[in-house]
Order: C-alpha cells, then structure tokens, then sequence
C-alpha cells in the first residue's frame, strides 16, 4: 500500500478515495460493455469484464502518462479527479441535454434528422462546458477546468466572452 501511495503521491488517506472511485468507474464501464457485447452466461461475462477492465485500465494508464507532462497539476492522483469530472460531465451532459431539446419542441419526427444531430450537438456542446466548470469545482479543481474551459473558448473563436 506504501508503494501506490507514494507512486500516487497520496499523502493522507482521504485522498485514496479517489483511484476507488476510478476503479469502481472502470470495473462498471468494463461490465457495460461486457454486457453489451457479449450478453450471454455469466461466467462469460465475468471474464470478458475482467478482460476489459484490464485493457482500459492499460489504456487510461497510458494516458496518464502522456498527460502529465501536458496537465499543470500539483500531484498525481488529482488526475483521477480530472479523469472523473470528465467522465461525469459527459454522461451527464446527455441526461440534461435529452430534456432541454425535448422542451424546446425539438425531436426527430418534427425536424429534419441532420439538423435534429446538429442542434442536439450544440446544445449538448453548450451543456458540457457549463457542467464541466460545476463538477470541476465540486470536485476541488476549479481553477484546472477553468482555465481548460478558457482554452476551449478561444479554439472557437470566442475569446471576447472570456477576456
């Protein structure tokens, strides 16, 4: 436990809760897609979960690696927190989205389907980046996603509603 604590650069126990709640994410994202590919016995799914889990805890710590030198950030396992609101934020931006589009009147059957797509994008768009400045500061790394937001303005051509 010392040896991840210090590769982790965990240095009270509290903080620990964070690569829990990254495992717990990655073994049900693993078990979704398991059960989405391969919906058949449960011995099958136990496996192919396994499997899963272990390719893409592979993959995010490969990722990590390639963004630490990229995010500013004061230790290591605050890229879970980063990992965390991003992953939180996606899926919640289409739970929020689904209901504002249906407010609005908008659906399939009453609207060409490309332009249905287009308009759920960008109100989904717009619903993400509100989320992702909340959920960054509920999970302590406000000033992180802040500034990840400014950048992201500035790539679309909105830097006046920033400066």
């Amino acid at each position: 436990m010392q040896k991840f604590k210090k590769r982790w650069q965990i240095e009270q126990n509290w903080q620990l809760l964070f690569p829990l709640l990254g495992l717990i994410g990655l073994l049900f994202s693993s078990f979704r897609l398991s059960k989405l590919f391969f919906n058949t016995s449960i011995v099958m799914q136990v496996g192919s979960t396994l499997i899963i889990a272990f390719i893409l805890l592979k993959f995010t710590l490969f990722l990590f690696k390639l963004l630490e030198k990229k995010w500013v950030l004061t230790y290591k396992w605050e890229m879970i927190r980063v990992f965390l609101v991003f992953a939180i934020t996606g899926s919640s931006s289409v739970f929020i989205g689904r209901p504002i589009i249906k407010l609005l009147g908008i659906t399939k059957e009453n609207l060409n389907p490309v332009l249905y797509w287009v308009l759920f994008i960008i109100i989904g768009l717009i619903v993400y980046q509100i989320l992702l400045v909340i959920f960054g500061w509920l999970f302590g790394q406000f000033n992180f996603f802040w500034e990840f937001e400014k950048k992201m303005l500035r790539r679309f051509g909105l830097k006046r509603f920033i400066d």
